[in-house]
């Protein structure tokens, strides 16, 4: 699961930056944007571009965060077929070959990645390549090309680019409320309020900004579903199925939070509310009955 939580990190960080940059240009230049008008106006701005360059730099991130060893030349036999398997699902799918990569990690998991489905990478760990039999790794990795096959990177960035947008927007108006309260009329525009507003914006985005997650944690595991069906599409039924069954089996992932979502088996969280994937008993009884 480890794609999404990266995202969201980077998104937050990202969102931040711009809110501040785009606050302190604003004053410096003298340009007034506190109404409910000009809230939205920055809210939209700095709400989807954040999320757009989450996207556009999550493979990056995903090889620099997990230290990834991307298979140019196959050094073996195994990651051979890794690299075959890949190429012949990708083909399937009608997407471009995904670049392949492994990392260390005890582990049995996997990850997709990548801006769009035309520039992707799957992960997997070397946890899974030699704990799994291959007919449980070509199902890993069909469910990984179904994440890309459908779009879940975008799908994701453009639903984390709307609750960015609330989270923004209603910071911003709490934050103005805020520092107007607390600032005289002669006060208004001076530096005090100008601090009191950017400290208070910032503490909102961050709190509002968790609890929105949960709303892109909800899309998440919905997806997972979505990708089950089609690794099964692309693997088998039976293939997909034994394969969940084994990672049900297996231990506790310890992928770091930061790139959750998009692993093949996720990680628990403390409610379901904050997971990124539905528990492995409910996707395999919804694979089982062909839902």
């Amino acid at each position: 699961m480890k794609r999404i939580v990266l995202f969201l990190l980077t998104n937050l960080a990202v969102m931040l930056v711009f809110s501040v940059v785009l606050s302190i240009l604003l004053s410096v230049f003298g340009v007034q944007y506190h109404s409910v008008a000009g809230y939205g106006m920055a809210a939209v701005l700095v709400g989807m571009s954040g999320s757009m360059i989450s996207l556009a730099m999550s493979k990056t991130m995903a090889k620099k965060g997990m230290d990834l060893h991307v298979i140019e030349q196959p050094q073996d036999e195994m990651q051979q077929w890794l690299v075959d398997t890949v190429a012949r699902q990708a083909q399937q799918a009608g997407i471009k070959m995904p670049e392949v990569a492994i990392y260390s990690a005890p582990e049995m998991n996997a990850f997709a990645t990548g801006p769009s489905k035309n520039n992707s990478l799957v992960a997997v760990s070397t946890g899974l390549m030699y704990g799994m039999n291959r007919d449980e790794v070509e199902a890993v990795l069909a469910h990984e090309v179904s994440h890309v096959a459908n779009g879940d990177m975008v799908t994701l960035a453009l639903v984390q680019g709307v609750v960015n947008t609330f989270v923004i927007f209603i910071a911003k108006l709490i934050a103005g409320l805020v520092s107007g309260a607390l600032s005289s009329d002669d006060e208004e525009g001076s530096d005090y309020s100008f601090m009191t507003f950017m400290a208070v914006e910032i503490v909102l985005q961050i709190v509002f900004g968790m609890l929105a997650s949960m709303v892109v944690m909800y899309v998440s595991r919905q997806r997972e579903f979505k990708a089950d069906a089609g690794g099964a599409a692309l693997a088998g039924r039976e293939k997909m199925v034994a394969a969940l069954e084994r990672l049900r089996h297996g231990q506790e992932s310890t992928m770091p939070q930061n790139m959750a979502a998009f692993g093949i088996s996720g990680k628990k969280g403390l409610s379901e509310l904050m997971m990124t994937h539905p528990p492995l008993e409910q996707r395999i009884d919804t694979l089982r009955r062909g839902a």
